[in-house]
C-alpha cells in the first residue's frame, strides 16, 4: 500500500533530506486543534471530526502522485502537475455519515480553501459527485448529535456553520505551518494573559493620577467625573456576561474607563481577549497609542488597512523584528491578548465566506468587545450586525460594551418609515452609568448656538478668522476645502479631510495637537470633515459646524472645551447655502429639527427621542442588501454572495496612491518586485478612494501603463497633492499618471 502523505517539503539546492508529514497526522492534529477550539462553544467533537476529514481526499493515489512528483519527492511521478480536487471527498463523507448535521460539517469542509459555497453551488458538488473508489470509508467511531442546535434562531445558524469554518481554517493552517515552517510556529508563543497584563493598567491609571494631583487639576469637574466613572466601571464588571453600555459625555474618559470595565470584567469571567473596534482609523492611531503606554508594544495587535508594523520598532534590533513578526502572524488568527481593529475588518469578518478573513472568528469566542463610537454604525446594515452581536453574545460567550456620548436606541423593536420595516435589536442592554450621575449635566461645557439662516463659504470663512483658536466642520470634502481655501493665507491654517493620504492626516493631527499643547499659545484654525468629530482628543475654545443630526452635533460638541478648563466654550451650528448633503445627512438632520426647539440637546432622553424620529421617519431599511434572505434560510445558503455584498464601505471609487513621503520609493519597488503582500500594506499608507467621476478628472486621457488586481493609480505628479489640502481633483495637464504593475 503506498504511504499517504499531507505535506512534503520542497526539494532544496544544499541536497537537505526532504520531511514528511502523513496524512494520518496531519488530520489527527488538525482534528484535535479544531477541537480545542470549538471546545469554547460546545461543539468539540463536531469540529474533530471536521478535521479528521477535512483531507480525505489526498487519499487518492492521482493526489499522491502529484505530490510527491511536484515536490521532487519521486521523480517517478514529475509529469503530474496538477493533483484532482479533494476538498468534496470529506465533504461527502461527512453527509454519509452524519446525514442530520450536513450543513454543519459539509459546508465547511467543501470550502476550507475555496470558501464557503452558495447553496446552489454547495449542493450541485454533493448532488454530482460520487467517492473516488480508492478512498477509504471506513466510518468514524464519533457520535455526533443535532439537539444542540435545535433552538438556534434563523439568524444564528449561518454564524455557527462560519465559526466551524473558522476552527478548521486555522487548524489546518497551523498545522501545515508547523510541519513546513517550525520557526515560524515558535513565533506565535509566549504571550501574556489578561491576568498578567491587569496590573500594568492599574500602575498607569495610578501614575496618571498623580500626574493630575501635581498639576493642580484634581478640581476640574472633568477629572472628577473621569474618576467617578471609573469607580462605576470596576463595581459593574463583576456583572454576568451580555450586553453593556458606557454612555458618557466626550471628555468624560470613556476609552480608559471603557477598558477599566473590560479588563476586570475578563477576568472576573474568565475571557481571553479583549478586542476594540473603531469606526475610524484617525481614532484608531490615538487609541492604539494609548494602549501601548499601557501594555507595551508587545501586546496589543492594531490591525487595519493602513497599519505598518515596522514604523513601531527598531529595525536594528532583533528582539523588536520578532515582535513585528509576531504582530504580522497574529493577524491571521487574533491570536493575541488586546487586539485594536475596525468595525469594517470586525464586521465584515463576520459575514465574509473567505477562509482569511473567516480564520480570525473562533478567537472572538470567550472574548469582551469594546465597540466605540457605536452611534457610527450604518443605520442599512443594522439589523445584520445587530444580529452578528446577539449571537457571538448568546452561543459563543462574548461580553459587548456599547461606548459613546450618543447611544443608538439599539435595544428592543423599532419600526422604520414603514410597518413592515424593523429594527428587531436586543432584549437587554445594561446601562453602567446611573442615571442620578446627570453626567450631561456635570460635563455641560458648552453652549450651542443655531443659525436662524443660511450662509456661503466665505462667510463662514470670515467667522472662523476672527478667532485665534478654532475648529470648524463639515460634511463634505468639498465644503472644507472651500471654506479653507477662503480662510486669511497664514501658516496656522490647517486642512483635514479624506482628499489627505492617511499618513498626511496623523502628521496633521499631530502637528494640531501640539500647538493645542503649546504654552504660548500660538493661532490654531482647523477646518475639517468629520473625520475629527468622533475619538480624537483635541480641545477648542469655539466650535464651528455645518448642521447635520444631532449626534454629530453632540460629537463635534466634544472638542469644545473637552477639559473644562473655560467655564464655557461656543459651538456654532450653521448651514451652508452652496453645499450638497447626502441623503444621510438631510434625514439625521430633519429628525434633529423635528425635535422640540427648547429640547435639552445634552440629554439621554432627547437622543433617544431623535434616534427613533431618524428610524421611524426617514429609515426605509435596517438591511440594506437583504441579508435576511441570504443567509438565513437553511436550504438556500449564500454565503458568497452575503460576503460579497456586505461591505460597510462603499466600494464603487478609486483607489489612488498620492505622491506624497515614501509613496514614489514604494511604488519602484513594486515595479521592480511585483506586488508583494507587504509593500502593498506599506502603501496603504498614501492611498486615498475617490468617486470613478472625480477618478476620470483627474486621469482621463493620461491612463498609461498596466493595470494590477488591486487596481491602485499612482499620480507621479507631485503637483496634485497639495500639502495642505491633499488631491487637487481637477486636471492639472498631468504628465505621467502610471498604474503600478507588477512588471
Amino acid at each position: 500500500m503506498m504511504e499517504l502523505y499531507a505535506h512534503i517539503t520542497q526539494t532544496k539546492e544544499d541536497n537537505a533530506e526532504q520531511r514528511t508529514q502523513s496524512l494520518e497526522d496531519h488530520s489527527r492534529n488538525v482534528g484535535e486543534l479544531a477541537s480545542q477550539f470549538a471546545a469554547e462553544f460546545g461543539c468539540g467533537d463536531i469540529a474533530r471530526v471536521m478535521g479528521l476529514l477535512h483531507d480525505k481526499g489526498k487519499e487518492q493515489v492521482e493526489w499522491q502522485k502529484y505530490i510527491q512528483g511536484v515536490t521532487g519527492y519521486n521523480k517517478e511521478f514529475a509529469h503530474v502537475k496538477q493533483g484532482p480536487n479533494h476538498a468534496y471527498v470529506g465533504a461527502l463523507l461527512a453527509c454519509k455519515q452524519y446525514p442530520t448535521l450536513t450543513s454543519l460539517l459539509a459546508y465547511p469542509i467543501l470550502g476550507h480553501h475555496a470558501g464557503l459555497y452558495d447553496y446552489f453551488d454547495y449542493d450541485e458538488i454533493i448532488r454530482s459527485k460520487t467517492i473516488p473508489s480508492d478512498i477509504d470509508t471506513t466510518e468514524l467511531d464519533i457520535a455526533l448529535s443535532a439537539q444542540k442546535f435545535k433552538s438556534a434562531k434563523p439568524y444564528e445558524y449561518n454564524h455557527i456553520i462560519r465559526m466551524l469554518f473558522s476552527c478548521l481554517v486555522d487548524a489546518d493552517r497551523l498545522d501545515t505551518e508547523a510541519f513546513t515552517n517550525p520557526g515560524q510556529t515558535a513565533l506565535r508563543g509566549g504571550k501574556k494573559t489578561l491576568i498578567e497584563l491587569a496590573p500594568l493598567l492599574e500602575d498607569y491609571l495610578v501614575k496618571l493620577q498623580n500626574k493630575v494631583v501635581k498639576e493642580h487639576k484634581e478640581k476640574l469637574i472633568v477629572n472628577v467625573v473621569r474618576s467617578q466613572v471609573q469607580e462605576e466601571c470596576r463595581k459593574k464588571s463583576s456583572c454576568e456576561p451580555g450586553f453593556y453600555s458606557l454612555t458618557v459625555p466626550t471628555g468624560g474618559g470613556k476609552t480608559l474607563s471603557s477598558l477599566v470595565w473590560a479588563m476586570s470584567h475578563a477576568i472576573c469571567h474568565n475571557k481571553k481577549r479583549i478586542i476594540i473596534a473603531i469606526p475610524y482609523t484617525s481614532i484608531i492611531v490615538q487609541t492604539a497609542q494609548t494602549l501601548r503606554a499601557i501594555f507595551g508594544e508587545k501586546n496589543v495587535l492594531e490591525h487595519h488597512s493602513n497599519v505598518s508594523y515596522e514604523s513601531f520598532c527598531d529595525k536594528d534590533d532583533k528582539d523588536e523584528d520578532k515582535v513585528v513578526q509576531q504582530m504580522k502572524l497574529a493577524t491571521e488568527n487574533w491570536d493575541y491578548p488586546i487586539i485594536v481593529t475596525t468595525n469594517v475588518q470586525l464586521f465584515e469578518s463576520m459575514y465574509s465566506n473567505k477562509p482569511t478573513p473567516c480564520r480570525k472568528l473562533h478567537n472572538l469566542c470567550n472574548s469582551v468587545l469594546i465597540l466605540d463610537e457605536v452611534q457610527t454604525l450604518p443605520t442599512d446594515f443594522l439589523q445584520p450586525i445587530v444580529n452578528a452581536l446577539k449571537t457571538y453574545q448568546r452561543l459563543f460567550g462574548m461580553s459587548v460594551l456599547f461606548t459613546t456620548a450618543s447611544l443608538p436606541v439599539l435595544e428592543g423593536k423599532h419600526q422604520g418609515t414603514l410597518p413592515r420595516i424593523t429594527l428587531d435589536g436586543i432584549n437587554k442592554i445594561t446601562e453602567i452609568i446611573p442615571e442620578g450621575f446627570n453626567l450631561h449635566d456635570k460635563l455641560r461645557r458648552v453652549n450651542l448656538h443655531f443659525d436662524e439662516s443660511q450662509s456661503s463659504y466665505e462667510a463662514i470663512a470670515e467667522r472662523i478668522a476672527q478667532y485665534d483658536r478654532v475648529l470648524c466642520i463639515v460634511n463634505s470634502r468639498r465644503a472644507a476645502k472651500e471654506v479653507f481655501d477662503k480662510l486669511p493665507t497664514e501658516d496656522c491654517n490647517y486642512h483635514l479631510s479624506r482628499l489627505m493620504c492617511p499618513l498626511h492626516i496623523r502628521e496633521t493631527l499631530s502637528e494640531i495637537i501640539k500647538k493645542l499643547d503649546d504654552p504660548k499659545k500660538p493661532k490654531v484654525r482647523v477646518v475639517s470633515t468629520q473625520l475629527i468629530e468622533a475619538g480624537i482628543d483635541i480641545d477648542f475654545p469655539v466650535v464651528f459646524r455645518q448642521e447635520v443630526g444631532l449626534d454629530s452635533i453632540l460629537q463635534a460638541a466634544g472638542r469644545c472645551n473637552r477639559n473644562g478648563i473655560d467655564k464655557k466654550g461656543n459651538v456654532h451650528v450653521f448651514s451652508l447655502s452652496e453645499d450638497f448633503c447626502s441623503s444621510y445627512v438631510e434625514n439625521s438632520n430633519n429628525a434633529r429639527k423635528r425635535l422640540q426647539k427648547d429640547s435639552d440637546w445634552f440629554s439621554p432622553d432627547t437622543m433617544k427621542a431623535y434616534f427613533l424620529k431618524l428610524y421611524k421617519g426617514y429609515t426605509k431599511t435596517f438591511d440594506n442588501i437583504n441579508i435576511k434572505k441570504k443567509i438565513e434560510s437553511p436550504r438556500y445558503y449564500q454565503f458568497k454572495t452575503a460576503g460579497t455584498d456586505f461591505k460597510l464601505i462603499d466600494k464603487k471609487t478609486k483607489c489612488i496612491v498620492v505622491n506624497y513621503g515614501d509613496a514614489e520609493s514604494l511604488v519602484n519597488q513594486i515595479k521592480q518586485s511585483g506586488a508583494k503582500y507587504e509593500l502593498m500594506k506599506a502603501l496603504g499608507q498614501y492611498t486615498i478612494n475617490i468617486s470613478k467621476h472625480n477618478f476620470d478628472l483627474l486621469i482621463g486621457a493620461f491612463d498609461k501603463g498596466e493595470n494590477i488586481p488591486e487596481g491602485m493609480y499612482f499620480l507621479t505628479n507631485p503637483g496634485q497633492y497639495n500639502e495642505k489640502t491633499g488631491v487637487i481633483l481637477k486636471n492639472k495637464f498631468i504628465e505621467d499618471v502610471f498604474i503600478i504593475s507588477n512588471n
